[in-house]
Formats: C-alpha cells, sequence, structure tokens
C-alpha cells in the first residue's frame, strides 16, 4: 500500500488552511449526499447544524468526530481525504466499506469553528463536558454514542506548536493516547486495543516522520470525552494534529493523519489487536512542551546601562481577521531558556536589540526589532 500515492490521488483540495467552517464543508456535503448519507444530528448553541455523514456495512462500527474545539480543523482535512477514499470503486474502498460502517461528525462545534475559538458560543469546552452534558454539542455527541453503538471511538484534535517528541528537539508533528479508564491508569482489555492501534501506527510513521510521533500524557479525567468512552467500555484513541517544520498551514501534517487512519483500520481488519504491545506504546515519546515558534540567541540587551548576552523568544498568536487567520508573533519571555528549542531559530553572536519603543524585548510586544540596528525583524522573521 503506498500511503504517499494515496494522499495524492485523494487529497481534498477545496479544504486547505487553518480556517474552516461549515461554509468550507458544505458543498462537500451536499456532494456526498447521493442517499441521505448526511443528516443533521442536532444544532449548536447559535442554531449552526451539526452534520454527520455515514458510510459502509461493514460489522465494526467507527465513531468520528472532528473539531470539537472549534479552532482544531487539520483533522477535519483529513477526515475528508479519508472520506474520498472510501467513495472511490476501489479494492481497498471496498474491503474497509465491507468491514466497517463508518458514522462521522465533521465539525461537532461549528460556532467555535466559525469564531476560530477552542470552545463553543458559550464559551464551554466541550472535552470537559462530558459528565454535565451541559451544552446542545455535548449531548449530540454522546446521544450518538448511545444509538450507533461503536466499537471503536476516534476522537480527532489539533495541538499547538509548543510540543515536541521527548526533549529531542523535534517537533511532535503527530501525538496519540489510549485515554485511561480510570485513576489508576490500568489497561484492561477495552484500552489495550486501543494501545495497540496505536503501537501499529507508530511503527509505520516512524518510517515518515521518525522521532516525531509523541504520546500523549494519560492522567484520567472522566470529565474528557475520551476518558468516559473508554471508561465505558468501546476503546476509543485521541489523535492530536502537531507542528512539522515550517508547516504552519498543518498541510503536511494533514497527511500524516490520513495516514494514520488508514492504517488504524488495516491493522483492525487484520486482527493485529491480541498482543500486547504496552511496551512499544510507552516507547512513543512523550509529549513535553519544549518549543516556541522563534528563539533569538545570544542577544546584547541594554537595560537601563547594564549589558547583558541573553535569549529571547515569541509565538505566533492565530487571529481571525475579515474571515482569515494571521500568524501575528509576540514576545513572550526573555531568559536564558534552557532545554527548549525554537522552530525558527536566529544566533544574534552578540549583536545588539533595538526596537521602535523602548529597546528591551517586552513581553506581549510585537516581534518587530533590529539587531545591530541594520538587520531588521518583522513579525518574528528577518525582513529581506
Amino acid at each position: 500500500m503506498n500511503l504517499e500515492q494515496l494522499f495524492i490521488q485523494y487529497k481534498e483540495n477545496s479544504i486547505s488552511g487553518r480556517y474552516l467552517t461549515l461554509d468550507h464543508i458544505q458543498p462537500l456535503l451536499d456532494k456526498l449526499n447521493t442517499d441521505n448519507q448526511v443528516q443533521v444530528i442536532g444544532k449548536s448553541v447559535l442554531g449552526e447544524p451539526i452534520y454527520s455523514y455515514q458510510i459502509g456495512t461493514g460489522k465494526r462500527r467507527v465513531y468520528l468526530w472532528s473539531q470539537m474545539h472549534g479552532n482544531e480543523s487539520t483533522t477535519t482535512k483529513a477526515l475528508f481525504d479519508f472520506i474520498n477514499l472510501l467513495n472511490d470503486d476501489t479494492d481497498l474502498a471496498k474491503q474497509l466499506l465491507n468491514n466497517f460502517t463508518f458514522y462521522s461528525i465533521p465539525i461537532l462545534n461549528p460556532d467555535g469553528a466559525r469564531l476560530y475559538t477552542r470552545a463553543n458560543a458559550n464559551e464551554i469546552d466541550l472535552n470537559r463536558d462530558s459528565q454535565d452534558l451541559t451544552q446542545p454539542e455535548s449531548n449530540v455527541l454522546r446521544q450518538v454514542f448511545e444509538t450507533f453503538k461503536p466499537d471503536f471511538c476516534f476522537n480527532l484534535h489539533d495541538q499547538r506548536t509548543i510540543f515536541g517528541a521527548g526533549t529531542t528537539g523535534k517537533p511532535a508533528t503527530v501525538s496519540f493516547l489510549a485515554p485511561s479508564y480510570n485513576e489508576e491508569r490500568d489497561v484492561n482489555e477495552v484500552r489495550q486495543k486501543a494501545i495497540n492501534i496505536i503501537a501499529g501506527i507508530n511503527e509505520e510513521l516512524q518510517k515518515y516522520i521518525p522521532g516525531q510521533v509523541g504520546r500523549f500524557d494519560d492522567s484520567f479525567n472522566i470529565n474528557c470525552i475520551g476518558d468516559t468512552f473508554q471508561f465505558l467500555g468501546v476503546p476509543t484513541i485521541l489523535f492530536e494534529a502537531g507542528h512539522y517544520p515550517g508547516d504552519y498551514e498543518r498541510e503536511i501534517t494533514r497527511k500524516y493523519i490520513f495516514f494514520a487512519l488508514i492504517l488504524s483500520f488495516k491493522l483492525i481488519s487484520e486482527n493485529d489487536l491480541v498482543d500486547n504491545r504496552f511496551g512499544e506504546y510507552l516507547n512513543i515519546s512523550q509529549n513535553n512542551v519544549v518549543f516556541y515558534d522563534f528563539m533569538y540567541k545570544n542577544v546584547k540587551i541594554n537595560y537601563d546601562g547594564i549589558e547583558i548576552i541573553t535569549n529571547f523568544v515569541a509565538q505566533y498568536k492565530e487571529e481571525l481577521i475579515e474571515n482569515k487567520i494571521h500568524f501575528n508573533a509576540y514576545i513572550v519571555e526573555v531568559g536564558e531558556l534552557e532545554n527548549y528549542f525554537g522552530h525558527y531559530e536566529y544566533d544574534a553572536k552578540g549583536a545588539e536589540y533595538s526596537d521602535d519603543f523602548q529597546n528591551f524585548p517586552k513581553t506581549g510586544q510585537k516581534a518587530n526589532f533590529y539587531l545591530n540596528k541594520n538587520v531588521k525583524f518583522v513579525n518574528g522573521l528577518i525582513k529581506s
């Protein structure tokens, strides 16, 4: 199976970038809805429809949802790439549709998607509402779980650029978690299935992004939807789409999420879930907060007449302006910053910092400055 070729063939080119709303996917849903496969299964706080898409006749029932957090759109793109594969008349598609019934919710939080926020319109994190079920979107997700009765759940998310795979200096481009089902983080038969799938995915992804797969923290929180579904006896896998060098639009990461989806169902189809791969799972590097978007090293700063050589870092804020995401870099910390990395690093070699304000890299300030008054940085990068 040539995963690279499959991605090229089935990538849904009508959607791209980070800002993805119902407006963007509505034409795709309309195209897919040839025989009522697309349904409105509820409404958001602001009255936006929540859509589902179902395909396949197989006995294994798979439940997938994306954009529970509205500003996490990478897995939505990959989900439509995968749906394109399922709708082609190939042996692979037929095999998957004969083995599985797929039920997906492409955008669970359409209000958050439109506002480009993590939370819903009531400012509630839906991934902390699995027990109280105070929000309409949370209730939709739970009602489908109760009626569809899945055999596997796929909880699809994005994670921030701050995460690295261990402390290696490599970003966590894709991370996974088999959520705990109890405080003790025990491994029962249900969680073991999720662990084995992740171990199998990781084994293959290492061929494409060696050292760039992470394992998310498995502290138990029954308010999180993955922990709840695992507790309720359904193997559940958390996907986290992270940073690939230079890929702030997450078009490359999207590819590896697509790979991971295919690999998941290949593993399940082959019943390759009976072994205990817990050791392999634990060998996946733990997600660690070790990255900033920008790191400037060995910068001379004149602070109240005292010259020091130090480092400072900046981070992008993703700001929605006129229906477009703008990546605006702001200074966030000054100091030695040992054991941290930058996705973009610049060694100033003692060059003196200056700016149009106080000639000091102040936290919260836009990353526009000069080094030795002749190298100009605008929005974090050297202005050519």
